[in-house]
């Protein structure tokens, strides 16, 4: 197998051009083509400059979980933290889990941010949402969102070889009208879902109307959890 590894745009589509299969940090991939055979060609983005960016508000695909630090919100720090053991996140990149992966632990962090995904194909860049990218499986470039007010991140014990934790992902971000907007996401299951409300007065106010949204619909102890990570959030929030 040949390994690619573009250093601009136009490497990466053209070797996009040639069939190279494009690779995270092969984390997912690897026992499948030792089973299934290995292409001829695979790409990898670490060498991407675009790829690689780790700012406030930017992360790039072919970040490594364990890069993420400080700059970026709590929500997604805590996300990749959770992800598999310290080796794991040394090797796994932020675009593999988010594409790759069927559990996508960052996807709900990155729903509550309201990120854009750039993505990359044979005819250039575009950006995107993030429910495209998932169901097309895009070739993440990087993610780009608004810094929030706060944010935080609750993911439910579980057992190794186990169906997936719960995991519940809120943040409140200042609205363009004044009014602050709270985000949530959840996976329960394999299934992620999002929604987003205005903040009402109070945290009670505001999990009424959550209620009346699609996550009204959730189990009850993923509702239970909803309620519990949403009131901290919202608590911590200077805008409550």
């Amino acid at each position: 197998m040949l390994l690619r590894l573009p250093t601009s745009l136009s490497e990466a589509q053209r070797y996009l051009a040639e069939g190279a299969v494009p690779v995270g940090g092969a984390t997912l991939v690897w026992a499948l083509w030792q089973r299934d055979g290995f292409p001829e060609q695979a790409m990898s983005l670490r060498e991407l400059p675009q790829a690689n960016l780790r700012e406030r508000e930017a992360l790039g695909a072919a970040v490594l979980l364990h890069q993420l630090d400080d700059r970026m919100p709590e929500v997604l720090r805590r996300a990749a933290a959770t992800v598999g053991t310290g080796a794991v996140r040394r090797t796994a990149t932020v675009g593999g889990n988010i594409v790759g992966s069927t559990l996508r632990c960052l996807l709900p962090a990155a729903l509550v941010l309201d990120a854009r995904a750039t993505v990359l194909d044979r005819d250039g860049t575009c950006e995107t949402d993030l429910a495209e990218v998932v169901a097309k499986r895009h070739l993440l470039l990087g993610l780009r969102w608004r810094d929030p007010v706060t944010s935080g991140y609750y993911k439910a014990p579980g057992e190794a070889g186990g169906p997936p934790p719960l995991v519940v992902a809120t943040a409140v971000h200042a609205g363009s009208d004044g009014r602050p907007r709270l985000f949530v996401a959840v996976r329960d299951g394999y299934e992620v879902t999002s929604e987003s409300i205005v903040c009402r007065s109070g945290p009670d106010h505001t999990l009424e109307a959550l209620d009346r949204t699609g996550l009204g619909s959730l189990p009850a102890p993923a509702r239970e959890a909803v309620r519990r990570e949403v009131t901290r959030t919202l608590n911590r929030s200077p805008d409550r």
